[in-house]
C-alpha cells in the first residue's frame, strides 16, 4: 500500500530486509551515526526537487542529511550556493547552517545500501516515500534526477513506465502533469574523477533550473 502523503519511513523500517540488516550492522559498528532512513532536506513549498540515488555509508547515513559528509555533497551544495538555491556555507555536517531556497533534496532509496547499490526491488519499495514527498509539494514545477536510478524512480512516482523517457545527461522532459524532469549524471566521485561530469557541466544544469 502506498505511503500516505507526508508519511516518512520508520526509523527501523522493515520493508527492505537487506537494507534493514545493513543498518543494524552499521549501528553496531558506529552507534553514534544516523543509521536510519535519511529524511528530506528543504522546505515542502519548494519549486525544485532534486532526487539522488541513496545515502552514502559515510555520508548521509552518518550525518542524517542528504549528500552531507561525502564527496558528492561538495559539488552539489557548492553549485546550489552559487546559483541561489542555498545560503550559508557547506561544512559537511548537518549543523553547518546551510539553508536551501526553493529547493528540496530527497533520495530515491532512503536507506544506505551495501556497496552503494540498491536492488530493483528496494528501489520499487521505497518509491512510495518519494510519491508521498511529491504529494507534499504544492508548488513543485521541476525535478532534477541525479543519475539513471533517480530518473526511473521519478517516472515511477508519477505512474509512468520506464520507456516514457530515457535517461540522458542534460535532457529535459515535460511530464503529463506539466512538471519538467531534467537529467544529470550523478555528482559522485567516480563521475567527477573520470570527467564524465565536470563542474561546468553540472553548473549548466543548475543554471537552467533557475527559472
Amino acid at each position: 500500500m502506498p505511503a500516505a502523503a507526508g508519511a516518512e519511513p520508520a526509523k527501523n523500517c522493515p520493508l527492505c530486509p537487506r537494507l534493514a540488516a545493513f543498518r543494524t550492522e552499521n549501528r553496531q559498528k558506529f552507534p553514534d551515526w544516523h543509521n536510519a532512513p535519511v529524511p528530506c532536506f528543504g522546505d515542502t513549498d519548494a519549486r525544485l526537487l532534486i532526487v539522488g540515488l541513496a545515502p552514502g555509508v559515510r555520508g548521509a547515513n552518518r550525518t542524517g542529511r542528504p549528500f552531507t559528509g561525502d564527496f558528492a555533497g561538495k559539488l552539489l551544495y557548492e553549485t546550489l550556493l552559487k546559483y541561489g538555491f542555498a545560503t550559508g556555507q557547506y561544512h559537511e555536517r548537518p549543523d553547518d547552517g546551510l539553508t536551501l531556497h526553493n529547493c528540496r533534496i530527497i533520495n530515491a532509496v532512503r536507506c544506505v545500501p551495501p556497496e552503494n547499490k540498491p536492488l530493483p526491488a528496494e528501489i520499487a519499495t521505497c518509491n512510495q516515500f518519494l510519491q508521498a514527498e511529491i504529494a507534499r509539494m504544492p508548488n513543485l514545477r521541476a525535478i532534477l534526477a541525479l543519475g539513471g536510478i533517480a530518473h526511473q524512480a521519478s517516472l515511477r512516482a508519477f505512474g509512468l513506465k520506464p520507456g516514457f523517457a530515457k535517461f540522458a545527461h542534460g535532457t529535459t522532459t515535460i511530464l503529463p502533469n506539466g512538471i519538467t524532469l531534467t537529467d544529470s549524471f550523478h555528482v559522485s566521485r567516480l563521475n567527477t574523477n573520470t570527467g564524465r561530469l565536470t563542474t561546468p557541466m553540472f553548473e549548466a544544469i543548475i543554471a537552467s533550473l533557475q527559472h
